[in-house]
């Protein structure tokens, strides 16, 4: 298992766009992907859970990916982050 904590940059956090971008993306891969947000796990490849967690800007989580391509999918997801999905 790999983690990695970052800190949400868009303003609005993560509403529809950027958590429908996170889920897409998240599914590419087979590794189970779960965001830590204080003591909920919530799973990243579910659009629906990433909105229903109501993630706002600058709040701090952590990505633990678990599986085959953990690496790759924790770096993806730090990307999408850090890029702030684009907006």
């Amino acid at each position: 298992m790999v983690s990695k904590t970052v800190t949400i940059k868009n303003e609005q956090g993560l509403h529809m766009r950027p958590a429908g971008t996170l889920a897409k993306e998240m599914a590419k891969f087979s590794s189970d992907i779960q965001i830590v947000l204080a003591d909920k796990k919530i799973n990243a490849k579910s659009v629906m859970n990433i909105m229903a967690a109501c993630i706002k800007g600058g709040t701090e989580i952590t990505f633990e990916c678990n599986g085959e391509d953990e690496q790759a999918a924790c770096d993806k997801a730090v990307e999408l982050v850090e890029s702030g999905f684009g907006e």
